[in-house]
């Protein structure tokens, strides 16, 4: 428990060139990214995201936000692709289950992982299948979208043991919070507003608390 603790502290106060979590910072890519559909689905305009008003904004914050978590390097079809590329993904993004906002690790349950699961599927189709995207981008979409799983890269696969994004992975994660749902709940963790650079009232999921732990500790 306190390694996890100690983590989720590294995280938050940074090491080497990271400065940790704040506002100029790149973690805060998740907050700005998130903020932007949390907004959507709380206020109930889902299907707004992408109509002509808020399309590019939509395809802007995800592929910024990818960008900065590290998705567009190497041999990731993302490298040759323009921001427009998006567009399909968020289409799809605004026609899906409100529900998938809702679910957190906690709730981990047959119905919520068969969710997650079709949402995985959800993004391929919308990504291409001929690209054949990665557990650990479409994990990290999810993330930045709905926070409702960990980012499957090669540090938090490292550090749970898991490989790939399915419902064995996905019990162990649920099985992780429950023996460990002390520290976790001992960080309430609230997004940064990007006019303002002050917190907002949306708060880190607890599989955002996770995808840290598990960040840091597989580094």
């Amino acid at each position: 428990m306190n390694d996890i603790k100690k983590s989720l502290d590294r995280f938050l106060e940074g090491q080497g060139k990271n400065k940790g979590r704040k506002a100029d910072e790149r973690y805060a890519s998740f907050d700005f990214c998130y903020n932007h559909f949390y907004s959507f689905y709380k206020e109930k305009r889902l299907s707004e995201l992408a109509d002509g008003k808020n399309l590019q904004t939509s395809c802007l914050q995800i592929g910024f936000y990818l960008a900065s978590w590290g998705m567009m390097r190497g041999s990731s079809f993302l490298l040759e692709k323009s921001v427009r590329n998006y567009k399909s993904l968020i289409v799809a993004i605004s026609k899906m289950n409100p529900k998938l906002w809702e679910i957190d690790v906690e709730n981990y349950n047959e119905e919520n992982i068969s969710f997650l699961l079709n949402c995985k599927q959800q993004i391929v189709s919308a990504l291409g299948k001929e690209n054949k995207p990665s557990d650990t981008l479409i994990t990290k979409i999810m993330l930045g979208v709905f926070a409702n799983v960990p980012a499957f890269d090669q540090y938090f696969r490292k550090s749970f043991g898991v490989h790939s994004f399915n419902k064995k992975s996905l019990l162990k994660i649920k099985n992780f919070y429950e023996e460990n749902n002390e520290v976790f709940n001992l960080f309430k963790i609230h997004t940064f507003d990007f006019l303002t650079a002050e917190e907002t009232n949306i708060v880190y999921t607890k599989a955002k608390l996770i995808d840290m732990s598990g960040f840091m500790d597989g580094q």
